[in-house]
Order: structure tokens, then C-alpha cells, then sequence
């Protein structure tokens, strides 16, 4: 005979569950007692309620009943199933199951009602027992208490289990030789993330730093993710929908805190963990905008070397392929003459952009677009951060569609799908009109440029401001190495010119270009 024996992982308040060895050692004794040889035992550690998959008892009832073996010991019914009659019917008078602690036997036609009666009780006190749980647990959770371990960086309050900074210091920093707070940890996370730092590199420094996880173990990329993602940081209760933890909300569609008001200010900004999640997320990037001032050479930052694609700098009077001045393997290292290659772009600048018609929209709404971030960077830092915001509450809105049409919001899930859905659609609707009102700001003006001007306008300017104003139309330019040394500088055989492209919407710079 067989042995199914089971215990759930969580053992409830007032309730003795026999452990799985006493089980063994209670089926073991009726299989010597009745003439029985133990074939197999099947253990679990589970919980038997309706929505849990049981491959150990499937196994088990299919072996009883396919008559791989005669008899199928279990100790009591309601660590057999508590689905009920529909988990017992099936056993009646086709598959021997005894159940020890009632003295049942499935064979026994005596023992039919019985079996089925105490099924059903198994059933209803589930049944009632999940619905206490569920009431117990909403009422905590409405109340903002924290029913599992803290997060990394934070505690709980053992007596109210509401979440507080954790600013023990325990972890030890090698590199400066210092103990550092959990919540320190947390908080350089959200701040690093904020300034572009990449959820790899940043666990790279943290693992070089020696400064331990919330496991002991060193940092990953998606652990990092993982705490810029939850809402936790920011002070939300949350409740975990798939893999991803989500805000819980209220019977009236709120969501609830589960810190004390006196550490809110301690807590994660809702403007640091947004824009971190969205620079994490790719909705949002740090660029790095022409500004006056950033260099003196013109070409600095936008020459390639076309043998090797590495950057190309500036050595006395030439620019020369960087690769190859330190010593790499570049195959055909170009150089060419400051003088010689500095006026043949400009020319071409200013013959392209000076010279613009219908042909050269795009490139002139390019131009419009960085020209704006170049004289006005803090409007243009509203208005790329507004559409970046706009962008991550789209994708959040898709998101919850998806996981609407996937069904996450059925069964005890549904009462948050109008919460999630307001909550979603809500912050479309404000950042759509956050980024409208930015977007009808003043007129970028840029004829100074046009109608032939160009030349003009790079003859007047500093030498800072002349290579800002070739970047306003050129991402790149890749030069290739002379056919023979010594030869004239031919621009058009030597050199490729890669003009630049809207990043933002057309619409926003149509009108000024």
C-alpha cells in the first residue's frame, strides 16, 4: 500500500497539525497491523485548498485507482482533500482509502455517508476558516500593517507592524572602512538610479564597496530593480499581482500607508522613485544636451575615426584617431588637419543648414529642438521629463490591460481592478496634460540660421559657441583615412557627415523650424 501524507507549510493559530514523520510512523504501524507492505510514501508539504496543484496527490489517487497498488492510507480526510464530497465520490466503492483518524475505509458501504459528511465538514470549516483570514488580513491591511517581513531597509514595529526606516548601521563598507544604515543603502539606490546610473553598474560599485544585500549576497541588476519598483519605499501598502508588487487599495479605492506619518518625510519623494523607475525603464534618458562653455575645439565629442569607429581628438595641429594614439589596433587610423577638416564641415554646416528648403524639414526641426534645450535647458528639462512621465503612465495603463485581459483581476483580486483601472487612466489623463500645457510654451526662433545665414552667425560666435552650434545639426562625423600620406585633404572623398534627427514629436518644433 501507499502513504499520502501532508502538513501545510503554515501551521494556524490554535491549530495541532500532526507532523509528517508521527504520519509515517502511524501509517507504517496500520499497514503492519493489517498485512500491508509500504510501496511508497507521498509527501506534502502544502496547503490542500481548491486553487493549489497536488502532483503527489494526483500521483497517488491515480496509482490507487488504476489499481497500480490495492490500498491507499491517509490519517485523517482533511489532510486528504478539502474539496469536499467531489474529491471522495470518485474513491466510493472503486479504490480502497482508509483514513485512520476517522476509522473510515472507502470500500466499506457502511462508511459512505460517513466519509462524504466529514468531507463536507472538512470542507466548510475551509471555507469558513479562509473567509476569518481574509477578513483578519483586509483589516490589517486597511489599518496599514505589514503582514510579511520587512523590506530591505526597513523595519516593522513588532506591536502595530507599521514600517519605519531601518537607520541601524550594520553593513561595512570596505572601501571607506564605515558602517552604513540599510536605509542609507535605499536611499543611494533611488539617487544613483535618478542621475543615470545603470542597475548593473550600480551593483557593481556596491559589490566593490562590500556592502551586503538583503540576502548577505552580493547585488544584482534585478535586485536593484527590485527596490526601485515597489511602492513600498515611497510608504504604500502594497500587494503583489504576478511577480510584481503593486499599491493595495481600500474598500473605498484609496491606497493605504503602511508607515506612521512622523517618518513620511524620512521616506522616498513620489518624485525620486518616478523618475528613477522611468530612467530604469528606458521612458526617460539622461542626455547630454550642447551647452556653451563644454568645449573650445569644434569637432570635440561628434569625429569618428571610419577605420575603427573610436573617437578622434585633437593633437597639435591635427585630429587623429584615439584608438591608435594609445596604442589599439586600429587597421586604418584616419587623421586629417585641424584647419583642413574644420573648415570643410562648417562649410558644409552652413551650406545645409543655412541653405534649408522642404527637402530639409526634419533636420530643421532637429536643429529648433536643440537649439531650445541649448538657450532654455530648464524648459526643455520640464517638457522632456513631462513626456517621460507621460510615457511611463501609457505604459502602466497598457500593463494594467494586459493583466486585465489575462484575468489577474478575478476571484480575490477583482475588488482592486477599479482602483488600478481610476488610478491608471488618472495619471494618463494628468501627465497628457501636464505635457499640453508645457508644450504651448514660447516660440523658438531660428531664422538667424536660415536664408543663408548660417556662415554668419558661426563667424560671430565664441569658440565655445561655435562647436554648440555644430552640433545643433550634426551627430556624427566619420572620416576615413587618406588614400596616400602627404595628399590634399579632399573633404568629400575623406569625410561622412551624419545630420541630426527630431528626438521629440514634430509638432512640438514644426511651426519654429
Amino acid at each position: 500500500m501507499d502513504l499520502l501524507l501532508r502538513k501545510s507549510k503554515i501551521v494556524r493559530e490554535g491549530e495541532r497539525a500532526l507532523s509528517i514523520r508521527a504520519q509515517e510512523e502511524r501509517g507504517r504501524a496500520w499497514a503492519d497491523e493489517n498485512g500491508y507492505r509500504v510501496r511508497k510514501v507521498w509527501k506534502e508539504n502544502l496547503s490542500a485548498w481548491s486553487d493549489v496543484k497536488r502532483p503527489k496527490y494526483d500521483a497517488a489517487m491515480d496509482a490507487v485507482l488504476n489499481g497500480e497498488v490495492p490500498a491507499l492510507w491517509c490519517y485523517a480526510l482533511d489532510r486528504f482533500s478539502r474539496k469536499g464530497a467531489e474529491a471522495v465520490v470518485p474513491i466510493l466503492g472503486k479504490a480502497r482509502v482508509i483514513f485512520d483518524y476517522e476509522r473510515l475505509d472507502s470500500m466499506d458501504e457502511r462508511d459512505r455517508r460517513w466519509i462524504i459528511d466529514r468531507a463536507e465538514n472538512a470542507r466548510e470549516y475551509s471555507q469558513r476558516l479562509s473567509y476569518n483570514v481574509r477578513q483578519t488580513k483586509n483589516k490589517q491591511r486597511n489599518e496599514g500593517r505589514w503582514l510579511a517581513r520587512a523590506p530591505f531597509g526597513l523595519v516593522a514595529d513588532p506591536d502595530t507592524r507599521r514600517l519605519r526606516p531601518n537607520l541601524a548601521p550594520y553593513l561595512c563598507s570596505v572601501k571607506e572602512r564605515a558602517e552604513i544604515a540599510p536605509w542609507d543603502v535605499v536611499v543611494r539606490i533611488f539617487r544613483e538610479i535618478g542621475r543615470g546610473v545603470s542597475s548593473r553598474a550600480l551593483s557593481r560599485k556596491l559589490n566593490t564597496e562590500g556592502i551586503a544585500s538583503a540576502t548577505g549576497k552580493n547585488w544584482t541588476g534585478s535586485a536593484i530593480r527590485a527596490i526601485i519598483v515597489h511602492p513600498v519605499y515611497e510608504g504604500w501598502l502594497t500587494v503583489t499581482q504576478g511577480k510584481i508588487p503593486s499599491p493595495y487599495f481600500n474598500e473605498a479605492g484609496e491606497r493605504v500607508r503602511c508607515v506612521e506619518s512622523k517618518y513620511l518625510p524620512q521616506m522616498i519623494s513620489a518624485e525620486s522613485a518616478a523618475l528613477a523607475r522611468r530612467l530604469l525603464s528606458g521612458h526617460q534618458i539622461i542626455t547630454n544636451t550642447p551647452r556653451p562653455g563644454r568645449s573650445v575645439h569644434p569637432l570635440t565629442g561628434i569625429l569618428r575615426c571610419g577605420g575603427c569607429g573610436y573617437a578622434m581628438q585633437l593633437e597639435g595641429d591635427s585630429y587623429g584617431c584615439q584608438n591608435h594614439s594609445g596604442g589599439g589596433a586600429c587597421t586604418k587610423p584616419a587623421s586629417a588637419t585641424r584647419t583642413a577638416l574644420e573648415r570643410y564641415v562648417v562649410e558644409m554646416w552652413a551650406e545645409r543648414i543655412g541653405g534649408a528648403d522642404d527637402d530639409d524639414q526634419e533636420l530643421m526641426i532637429a536643429v529648433a529642438e536643440r537649439f531650445h534645450q541649448l538657450t532654455r535647458p530648464k524648459e526643455t528639462a520640464e517638457l522632456q521629463e513631462a513626456k517621460a512621465v507621460l510615457k511611463a503612465a501609457q505604459a502602466a495603463l497598457d500593463k494594467f490591460h494586459a493583466d486585465d485581459n489575462a484575468g489577474f483581476y478575478t476571484g480575490r483580486s477583482a475588488k482592486y481592478r477599479i482602483p488600478a483601472k481610476r488610478d491608471a487612466e488618472g495619471r494618463v489623463d494628468a501627465a497628457e496634460e501636464r505635457v499640453k500645457e508645457l508644450s504651448g510654451g514660447s516660440r523658438v526662433d531660428i531664422t538667424f540660421l536660415m536664408d543663408g545665414r548660417a556662415l554668419e552667425a558661426w563667424q560671430a560666435a565664441d569658440a565655445a559657441m561655435r562647436r554648440d552650434l555644430l552640433a545643433l545639426g550634426i551627430d556624427r562625423i566619420s572620416v576615413s583615412k587618406a588614400r596616400k600620406q602627404g595628399g590634399r585633404f579632399i573633404g568629400d572623398e575623406r569625410v561622412v557627415i551624419e545630420w541630426a534627427t527630431p528626438e521629440g514629436d514634430a509638432d512640438d518644433y514644426a511651426e519654429a523650424a
